[in-house]
C-alpha cells in the first residue's frame, strides 16, 4: 500500500486543467454548417447531433486510452477493440441514438500480423454487440511518435428529432436507475498504472481477490455496451441518460443542473476496493476519477423506474434533488 494518497492530478491527468484545454480548444471552433447537415446541439453534450431532416445523425470520438499499456504488458491485445466501441457507442446511446456505423484509427510503431488479428478479433466482438457495421478506418505508421500503439474510432448514429434525450425532461423527485459496470472499463488507466507501479504487485501476480485470475487480466476486462438502453426507451417516459467515464460522477453535471442523491448506490467492483486500498486512495477521488462500480445511468419517473430497472438488470440507487451530487453521506460536489 502506498504511504501517501494517490490522485488522478499526482499520476499526470489534471481533470480541472483538462477542462482549461477543452474550452480553449472549442472556444476557436466558431464556424457552423447551416440547413441540412448543421448541428442541433453545441459541443459538450455526450454525442454530436446534425440535422438531418427527419433524424439527427450523431457523432461520438473516443479512444482506449493508456489501457493499451496494460494490453502490452501481458500481450493480449483482443479486448481493446471492445473498449474502443464501446466508449464511442454507450456516448451515443447516452442522448438516445442508435449506433449504425463505425471507423477506427490504428497507429503502430511496428507492424505484427497477429496483433493486428487480435485488434480486429475485438472491433468485430463490439461491432456485434452494439448492431453496426464498421465501415472503414485508417492504419498509420508512426515510430516517431508512437511507442507501441493507439487504437480510436468514431461512431455514428441516428436518432428521431422528437426522441433525442438531452436531459431537458429531468425534474425534482426523478429516480435514478444505475446499470453495473464491468470493471475500470476505459478511463482513469493513468492513476491505476501508478497505483500498481508503486505497489508490492505485478500485472502477472493473482488478483488478490480473486486468485483464479490475474491483476492484469482483471484490468483488461473490456467496457460495457449498454444497448439495452435503447429497449428502455421504447418501454419508459425515460427523462435522461448519463454515460460515466472518466472524470466519475462529475459526468452528470453534464445531464441537468438539478442534483444527484445516490442513497442506495451499487456496490463498487472488487478492482476498485483493490485499487482503492494498494493507492491509498480517498473515496472523493475514486468516484471523481472511476465508474465506482456503475458505468450508465437512466433518470425517469419513480412509478417507472423498478420496472425500467428490471429490464435493464440494474437497480434504483437513488433520486434527483434541487443540488450536488452524493453518495450516501460522501458529498461528490
Amino acid at each position: 500500500m502506498s504511504d501517501k494518497h494517490l490522485t488522478y492530478a499526482d499520476s499526470g491527468v489534471d481533470i480541472e486543467k483538462e477542462e482549461t484545454t477543452i474550452k480553449a480548444l472549442t472556444r476557436e471552433m466558431t464556424y457552423q454548417r447551416e440547413g441540412l447537415g448543421a448541428p442541433l446541439t453545441g459541443i459538450g453534450h455526450y454525442a454530436g447531433l446534425i440535422d438531418f431532416g427527419e433524424y439527427a445523425l450523431a457523432l461520438a470520438t473516443d479512444g482506449v486510452g493508456s489501457k493499451v499499456l496494460i494490453a502490452n504488458e501481458m500481450k493480449r491485445w483482443n479486448t481493446v477493440g471492445i473498449d474502443c466501441i464501446a466508449m464511442n457507442v454507450n456516448d451515443l446511446l447516452a442522448i438516445g441514438a442508435e449506433p449504425i456505423s463505425f471507423v477506427d484509427y490504428l497507429a503502430l510503431e511496428k507492424h505484427d500480423e497477429d496483433f493486428a488479428a487480435q485488434i480486429g478479433e475485438g472491433l468485430r466482438k463490439g461491432a456485434e454487440i452494439s448492431r453496426m457495421t464498421i465501415v472503414g478506418g485508417e492504419t498509420a505508421t508512426l515510430p516517431d511518435i508512437v511507442k507501441g500503439f493507439d487504437l480510436a474510432g468514431t461512431c455514428l448514429g441516428m436518432v428521431k428529432k422528437e426522441n433525442i434525450i438531452a436531459g431537458e425532461k429531468v425534474q425534482l423527485g426523478d429516480a435514478i436507475v444505475g446499470i453495473p459496470s464491468s470493471g475500470v472499463h476505459s478511463n482513469g488507466y493513468t492513476l491505476v498504472r501508478k497505483i500498481i507501479e508503486e505497489s508490492s504487485y505485478s500485472y502477472h501476480d493473482a488478483f488478490p481477490y480473486d486468485e483464479s485470475t490475474t491483476i492484469g487480466d482483471e484490468l483488461l476486462i473490456p467496457t460495457r455496451i449498454y444497448m439495452e438502453v435503447l429497449d428502455a426507451i421504447k418501454e419508459f417516459d425515460v427523462h435522461g441518460f448519463a454515460h460515466i467515464t472518466g472524470s466519475g460522477l462529475l459526468k452528470l453535471k453534464r445531464v441537468t443542473d438539478l442534483g444527484f442523491n445516490f442513497d442506495d448506490p451499487i456496490e463498487p467492483n472488487d478492482i476498485f476496493k483493490f485499487l482503492q486500498e494498494e493507492g491509498n486512495v480517498d473515496e472523493l477521488e475514486m468516484y471523481k476519477t472511476f465508474n465506482m462500480g456503475m458505468g450508465f445511468v437512466i433518470i425517469l419517473p419513480q412509478d417507472q423506474a423498478e420496472k425500467a430497472a428490471e429490464l435493464v438488470g440494474g437497480k434504483v440507487v437513488g433520486k434527483i434533488v434541487e443540488s450536488g451530487i452524493k453518495v450516501s453521506d460522501l458529498v461528490i460536489v
